[in-house]
């Protein structure tokens, strides 16, 4: 009986300080200056050109539709 006694407290001993260990050790500390802006240049700017192209190719798909049926 003392052996499943002495099992049963490592067994609860390991989860009790591995539930508890990650809440007190901190790896890192936290940003005391956090920047505010976010570089959104770079996606934002091949997203809009990347649109763009695409509605000038559906214009002219379109209008190229037009002349072919008028003709």
């Amino acid at each position: 009986m003392k052996k499943y006694n002495k099992r049963w407290m490592v067994v609860c001993g390991l989860f009790v300080s591995l539930n508890i260990l990650p809440a007190t050790v901190h790896a890192q500390f936290g940003d005391t200056n956090p920047d505010p802006d976010a570089p959104i240049d770079g996606g934002i700017g091949l997203l809009l050109a990347a649109g763009i192209g695409y509605g000038v190719k559906k214009v002219r798909d379109n209008r190229k539709k037009r002349t072919a049926q008028l003709h």
